[in-house]
């Protein structure tokens, strides 16, 4: 701490005496005599670094004064008692033991010396002083003096702190990936919009909830409070001339202004409880009144992931056996991973090998040449004894069209009979599928069934 005016005349003993043992030649006999003669008299000096109180504007002034100034200042401002002027940087209310709206409050003020001061509603007395890292710029309260209070202060270093009633020095820090524009607490959630055109969701211990990404740049924010229904919502005015109205990260309504709006506030006006008044860049003024009967209704336009993604997903219990096969695990690691790829070599051969089978018997419908490609799917209609037999042919080639092509069926003549067995496929465009549709009629009484087939080998290029 500074010393008061009672020490000034001893200071300036101090310095007189440095001028008359200092050699006019020498730049640091006196700044060393001046720090042994203060340490004699007072113990030695705390660090700046480590001090709570911060100097005043004399002392600093001192600090950089020459030394054949510093007598002339100090016979001037001896008899001027040392006060430490700041400025304020935001304000807001703290009830003071009720929660009524009517209630008496306390004004909380954020100074530009870090400081947070709670002031008394009557005798504008300080009642409680905290510390901050940084210079506040934003504040948000709830709770009341009396009983229990948070203050959230968002700060220029681009943090937030939460300090609790009875702290000197904030709780939390919540950090920021940008600088912060607006701060408003909804609910039990800190809403906190950045200069990354972006709304953050967060809880009083710093746990990011949610965020929003705006389509402009945030100029003002403000909590819109509808106590007739029980709504509380956040209102970012943007660049863009849009007034968007958010509950969490659910967008309820967007108001289109003329210009970019650059403050907002809602609340009684006159004898309408529902009023939201608008300043604009251009120095114009909206007023808007909410009709009684209106309901917000969140909007389908969702920005952000689905809401089935914040749900949380019952996991049960870890159990015994889930335990015991752990273990097992553990201990058996390396012989499990190699029958699992013995496992994945036998499903690669049996799989080639049933592919290999499927070319050989012309019962892929792909076309195994790259002369004619071509892809063919049947599909069979009807209870019998007569049935409608479909052959859905594509030509599956991206530039080249495929034309003379006959189309045979290969079956058993004595369970079957089709009146079209063999006819001609027209031009196969790229890319389109084209239905041949013929029919079969069964001659088995005793129900007896074979195999018809249509492959590559009897699509055939006519001549």
């Amino acid at each position: 701490m500074s010393p008061g005016p009672q020490l000034w005349h001893l200071l300036q003993a101090l310095v007189s005496m440095c001028i008359r043992i200092s050699d006019p030649t020498s730049s640091s006999a006196c700044p060393n005599c001046l720090q042994i003669l203060w340490n004699k008299t007072f113990g030695t000096r705390p660090k700046r670094e480590t001090a709570e109180e911060p100097l005043s504007i004399q002392s600093l002034r001192f600090l950089q004064l020459e030394l054949s100034e510093m007598e002339a200042f100090v016979n001037q401002h001896k008899s001027n008692s040392i006060k430490r002027q700041t400025v304020i940087t935001t304000m807001t209310t703290l009830k003071k033991n009720l929660a009524d709206e009517d209630a008496v409050s306390c004004l909380v003020l954020g100074t530009e010396n870090k400081e947070l001061l709670v002031l008394d509603p009557e005798a504008f007395t300080i009642l409680a002083k905290m510390s901050l890292p940084s210079v506040p710029v934003f504040l948000e309260v709830s709770g009341q003096f009396d009983v229990e209070f948070r203050l959230a202060a968002a700060c220029r270093n681009g943090n937030i702190y939460i300090l609790r009633r009875d702290s000197k020095h904030p709780k939390y820090c919540i950090e920021l990936s940008a600088q912060p524009v607006g701060l408003i607490r909804v609910h039990k959630v800190l809403v906190v919009g950045s200069t990354q055109d972006s709304l953050h969701g967060f809880t009083h211990k710093g746990k990011k909830l949610w965020t929003v990404q705006m389509p402009a740049a945030i100029l003002a924010m403000n909590l819109l409070e509808q106590h007739s229904r029980g709504l509380q919502a956040v209102m970012a005015g943007l660049a863009n001339g849009e007034v968007r109205i958010y509950r969490d990260k659910a967008l309820l309504n967007v108001i289109h202004t003329p210009d970019a709006v650059t403050s907002l506030c809602f609340g009684r006006y006159g004898r309408e409880d529902n009023t939201l008044i608008m300043t604009t860049r251009g120095g114009g003024l909206i007023i808007k009144i909410l009709k009684r009967t209106a309901v917000f209704v969140e909007g389908g336009s969702e920005v952000g992931p689905p809401p089935a993604q914040a749900m949380k997903l019952n996991v049960p219990r870890k159990t015994r056996l889930y335990v015991d096969q752990t273990l097992r695990e553990r201990e058996a690691g390396t012989a499990m991973h190699r029958a699992f790829q013995t496992d994945l070599y036998l499903l690669r051969l049996r799989a080639a090998r049933a592919y290999l089978q499927a070319l050989e018997s012309s019962l892929s419908p792909v076309s195994a040449t790259a002369r004619e490609p071509l892809k063919l799917h049947a599909m069979v209609q009807g209870l019998g004894p007569t049935f409608k037999l479909t052959l859905h042919l594509q030509n599956t080639s991206t530039t080249r069209p495929v034309l003379g092509l006959l189309v045979c069926f290969l079956y058993n003549e004595a369970l079957y009979s089709l009146p079209r067995a063999f006819f001609k496929v027209p031009l196969l465009v790229p890319g389109l599928n084209y239905p041949l549709e013929t029919f079969v009629e069964s001659l088995s009484n005793k129900g007896i069934s074979d195999i018809i087939k249509v492959g590559p080998a009897l699509v055939l290029r006519g001549r």
